[in-house]
């Protein structure tokens, strides 16, 4: 956290969701199978992801500021809190989606089929998408309409990382630059950041204790 530059910090600030919510097909709404049970016993044994989203104030050369967009869409395995796959995108379209879960679906060993929970947005009840889920033998769980806790791992990881990014209101002069900031961060809370219930390890080194590994 020092090496980033970071300072903890309670969680104070506000910050709008991002929501991609646009209705519902009935036949594409899937059980809420999680049940918000979000104890795993083993990695990739349960899945959460989302979509949020960032604003950043980006000079172009000619000088002229513009408000741009930059979206994030990750997937966290509940064994350890880490970050398995994501993606960014300026667009919040089903491509995000798809390259975050086909590089998740890469990282899978043979036999490993883990719930991967969402909420109800539009993505998540894509034809690709619940097809590919289908094809690889992944479960899909959805959480009740309106209902964020029933997200509430990936939701609080959301609010930490931008409390975190943002400490002390910090700004960012390009699109390019939070781009970066997230990469940083990302790769710092799955090596770096420890936590208590992980007996005082990062998520990676944690999941490598227990399958008996070293990174």
């Amino acid at each position: 956290m020092q090496a980033m530059g970071l300072k903890s910090k309670i969680r104070q600030r506000k910050y709008k969701a991002y929501s991609s919510y646009q209705g519902e097909h009935q036949d594409k709404i899937k059980d809420n199978v999680l049940q918000r049970d979000f104890k795993a016993t083993r990695p990739n044994q349960k899945w959460s992801t989302d979509v949020t989203e960032f604003k950043v104030q980006d000079e172009a050369q000619n000088g002229i500021i513009t408000e741009k967009k930059l979206y994030l869409s990750p997937i966290i395995d509940l064994f350890n809190g880490e970050i398995v796959s994501y993606a960014l995108n300026e667009r919040p379209t089903y491509d995000l989606v798809n390259e975050m879960l086909s590089n998740a679906l890469s990282k899978l060993r043979p036999n490993e089929t883990p719930i991967i929970h969402s909420d109800r947005g539009i993505h998540y009840q894509q034809y690709h998408y619940q097809q590919t889920l289908k094809e690889q033998g992944l479960i899909q769980s959805m959480s009740r309409k309106g209902n964020c806790l029933d997200n509430a791992v990936i939701e609080s990881f959301f609010g930490t990382l931008k409390q975190e990014i943002f400490y002390e209101q910090t700004t960012f002069t390009s699109i390019n630059e939070l781009k970066t900031t997230i990469d940083e961060y990302i790769h710092y809370y799955n090596y770096n950041r420890i936590k208590t219930k992980l007996k005082g390890l990062s998520p990676v080194r944690y999941r490598s204790l227990v399958l008996g590994q070293t990174t």
